[in-house]
């Protein structure tokens, strides 16, 4: 129907495309489950999604019902366009999923052979190779209105890859000790990472970083307190909506599907439902985020403020 009546947001020719990096340098930090949940929101509200999986563990693909190692080889992947320099376009590996308007670039565990193959081509002074990845995503951004990447939880050939590619970062942290201090010294790397690739000219053009508390549980004190530190040191650039810990998404997991795609509560309704709000709490937010980047929608936003 929206299709029929036009009233799809998609944005303007002119307007840019997000490229989403959910990127951080710790793993277990519900990267991978955000970003699926991320791409499966944006296709439902109707935008055009591209999510690419940089991820050689495949957690992403996984959750699209893919046993990656079985059903999918190193040419279905990024391996192929990452290291052969005569393709052009991304365009090989895109499929479809069963979300409309939701593509899927899959991976495996034969990426991780590109980490090695970047790192040695990239110490024998080609450094233009991080910017193979941009190119890549260029070649296909025209599809889409936004580009999800999940990225492996290492700072990486294929990590910095995306740092470069993408225009936008959000970066998952559980209100831990451990998860925060880790994310901590993840900003201080990435800082540091962004003033070596400025000084060659490679610096991201970053539009928006975003920080989600995720895999929260209020009834700890000890996160309910890193909560209130995470606020008041990110501020605005914190997602006000927390990303609770919910039996909802771990049994959706177990079934390698997503929140978005069960037809009933796998625990209760009430249990669901909650975990629904978390997820469009959050991911309304990054909505908001994205179209601010678009001069075609900043009016519809302005008056969608109003009301």
């Amino acid at each position: 129907m929206r299709g029929v009546f036009g009233t799809r947001p998609y944005r303007a020719p002119n307007d840019p495309c997000c490229v989403v990096a959910v990127q951080n340098f710790k793993g277990g930090v519900g990267k991978s489950t955000l970003a699926v949940h991320l791409a499966q929101y944006l296709a439902i509200r109707g935008y055009r999604v591209a999510l690419v999986d940089c991820d050689s563990q495949a957690s992403a693909t996984t959750l699209f019902g893919y046993v990656p190692d079985l059903d999918l080889t190193e040419d279905d992947t990024l391996y192929p366009f990452l290291r052969e320099g005569e393709r052009s376009s991304l365009d090989y590996a895109l499929r479809k999923t069963h979300f409309d308007g939701l593509e899927l670039i899959p991976a495996n565990l034969r990426l991780f052979n590109s980490e090695y193959e970047l790192a040695a081509r990239m110490a024998q002074g080609n450094g233009a190779l991080l910017d193979r990845l941009k190119e890549g995503i260029e070649s296909i951004s025209d599809r889409f209105d936004v580009v999800v990447m999940d990225p492996p939880p290492a700072l990486g050939a294929i990590s910095l890859s995306v740092l470069r590619a993408a225009n936008a970062l959000v970066v998952p942290i559980p209100p831990t000790v451990m998860d925060f201090s880790s994310t901590a010294a993840f900003l201080s790397m990435l800082d540091e990472t962004i003033e070596q690739l400025a000084d060659r000219g490679l610096a991201p053009e970053l539009k928006f970083l975003r920080f989600v508390a995720s895999k929260v549980d209020e009834n700890k004190s000890m996160q309910k307190e890193l909560l209130q530190l995470m606020r008041t040191l990110f501020g605005h650039a914190m997602v006000r909506t927390p990303l609770k810990d919910s039996a909802e998404i771990d049994n959706a997991t177990a079934r390698l599907m997503t929140v978005y795609e069960l037809d009933g509560p796998a625990t209760s309704s009430a249990v669901r439902n909650r975990c629904l709000n978390y997820l469009d709490g959050v991911n309304s937010e990054i909505e908001v985020d994205i179209r601010s980047m678009w001069p075609s929608h900043q009016k519809r936003l302005r008056q969608e403020a109003l009301v």
